[in-house]
């Protein structure tokens, strides 16, 4: 039998006008789908015009300019629109859906078709359970005495996956797709009997208590910032709306 991490997957990367998921825009997304290790995936992109400016720092990280966007990117509505029937769909057939650091990429997904539908993505998911793998949250548990940072960059790094063309949307997702399969083949004795479902469950509280480490580190360093243990979706704030 087929384990999960040799099976289909696919994968959800979007670029954007900062890290403030209740505030910022998305600029660019890419759904990119596989079958198999040795399949050739199958990517879909989409380019936003936020509408707002992008400002300098967001630009130096993935290179969209105001100007590109307004030339040739869409407007946020059709776009969302859009992603979101995809990501429904791949939740449909049952293929677990691979986001390198969820909480960000579905959070900011969730917010925009809160302001540009008047919807949510639990309702374009329609029942649908979402799956989602998420190589961060799996790495940092089954190696977490590991030192070092873990952006998408490191896990390649450690698991020996290429990533060309970082912080590019459609590269990006591909190459969290890879780390998860390599993460499944190295730790295959702890997951292989997991179901992607299960992980998910799993993940849910894996998240939480990083996300309760990380607090807790923050707070004998006296920084404020505060960690929130949510995934893979952090919950509409009031202010949101």
């Amino acid at each position: 039998m087929t384990c999960w991490y040799e099976g289909p997957l696919a994968a959800f990367d979007t670029e954007t006008t900062g890290v403030d998921v209740e505030r910022d825009r998305m600029v660019s997304a890419a759904l990119v789908v596989q079958d198999g290790p040795a399949a050739r995936p199958r990517v879909s992109r989409w380019l936003v015009n936020p509408g707002i400016p992008v400002p300098e720092g967001a630009t130096a990280v993935h290179g969209l300019t105001d100007e590109h966007l307004r030339l040739n990117g869409r407007w946020p509505a059709p776009v969302m629109e859009e992603v979101a029937r995809a990501l429904a769909e791949q939740c449909a057939a049952g293929r677990p859906l691979v986001v390198m650091n969820a909480p960000f990429d579905l959070t900011l997904l969730d917010r925009e078709l809160r302001r540009h539908r008047a919807s949510s993505l639990a309702r374009y998911l329609d029942g649908a359970p979402l799956c989602v793998l998420d190589p961060r949250v799996l790495d940092k548990h089954l190696d977490r005495y590991r030192k070092g940072r873990r952006t998408l960059t490191d896990l390649c790094a450690h698991y020996e996956v290429v990533l060309e063309g970082a912080h590019d949307a459609a590269a990006d997702a591909l190459a969290a797709l890879e780390v998860v399969r390599a993460v499944g083949r190295r730790f295959a004795a702890r997951l292989e009997r997991l179901t992607p479902a299960e992980l998910h469950t799993l993940q849910t509280g894996w998240h939480a208590a990083q996300a309760r480490g990380l607090q807790a580190w923050f707070t004998r360093n006296g920084t404020p910032e505060a960690v929130d243990p949510a995934w893979p979706l952090r919950p509409e704030l009031p202010a949101a709306a």
